[in-house]
């Protein structure tokens, strides 16, 4: 009997190693278009994540329904450690304007990565080439200057944020994602959109015209930008991005993808990669980016309450 029982064990124990986690490719939900903002944080990420986690991690774009339907399906996926979601703060506005009920809560945190600063873009088409202009022309025509957005996301919370500062109303056109607005703001079909000194190049190229900047301070990149502050505007913005996992996801599989996320920031070419994406690399471990997600979400349910446009 003895010997039955250990060659049972003998026989499980393979059993056991094989199936140490990940023992097969790791999907990671950007719940975007490829080629937009978010994308191009993760795009980078991914290879340099898969040499510290030992699998391939896989980028699959699930657009739709501002955000909603990547978050849903990545809320719908097993609690394994194989699927894990490319999040920004989209998360919080999308939930409390109405847009999606699909809450932070639904996850379990991983790791911070990125954060970007938003910088108000207009059309090379419009009358105006600085805010003096732009102030004078909203106030002369509310409700009749358009700016492109994904409707309850970060991109249609900056301008709100700062429609409410500056006492101004615009006209808000539906977007999905960064892709699809810069095309449509490169074409003249609407006056402003929320971009990032990711665009700089296009700005150079007389193709767009940055109008201000949401940081405390002037970007060394273009220091020509005035913030919003120095223009009276009191808003500071920008958007972050982490991973989450499926909600009851083990905490063994957890610590590995937080360690793997912890290396792969530290790598210089996602430093570099950041650089080209005007965007900062800023590291939260699990703990405290549980923390930090807390804080954002009462931050955003706050703003959507401001700006009238809180749903729950």
């Amino acid at each position: 009997m003895k010997k039955l029982v250990a060659g049972i064990a003998l026989a499980v124990l393979p059993l056991a190693v094989t199936a140490a986690y990940p023992d097969r490719p790791i999907k990671l939900i950007v719940p975007w278009p490829a080629g937009g903002d978010t994308d191009n944080i993760f795009r980078p990420f991914a290879p340099l994540m898969q040499k510290h986690i030992g699998q391939t991690v896989v980028i699959a774009n699930v657009g739709g329904a501002s955000g909603t339907k990547g978050a849903k399906e990545a809320k719908d996926s097993p609690p394994d450690g194989y699927t894990i979601y490319g999040v920004h703060d989209y998360i919080h506005s999308t939930y409390y304007t109405g847009v999606a009920d699909v809450a932070y809560t639904d996850f379990e945190p991983v790791c911070l990565v990125s954060s970007t600063p938003s910088v108000l873009t207009a059309s090379p088409k419009t009358p105006w080439s600085d805010w003096k202009g732009l102030l004078a022309d909203a106030k002369a025509r509310p409700g009749q200057i358009t700016v492109g957005a994904t409707l309850g996301s970060t991109s249609h919370f900056f301008p709100a944020l700062i429609e409410k500062a500056a006492g101004i109303k615009f006209k808000y056109v539906s977007y999905e994602g960064l892709a699809p607005r810069m095309n449509a703001i490169l074409g003249g079909h609407i006056d402003l959109t929320d971009s990032n000194l990711t665009q700089k190049g296009k700005v150079e190229a007389g193709q767009l015209k940055f109008i201000a900047i949401g940081t405390d301070k002037r970007s060394p990149e273009m220091p020509n930008v005035p913030t919003l502050k120095e223009l009276g505007v009191n808003v500071s913005y920008t958007v972050s991005r982490g991973l989450l996992a499926p909600k009851g996801t083990p905490g063994d599989v957890l610590a590995k993808l937080e360690s793997a996320c912890a290396a792969t920031v530290k790598e210089p070419a996602f430093e570099d990669s950041m650089k080209k994406q005007a965007t900062e690399v800023r590291y939260l471990d699990r703990k405290s980016y549980a923390v930090w997600l807390k804080q954002n979400d009462e931050l955003n349910k706050g703003l959507a309450k401001d700006l009238g446009l809180l749903k729950r």
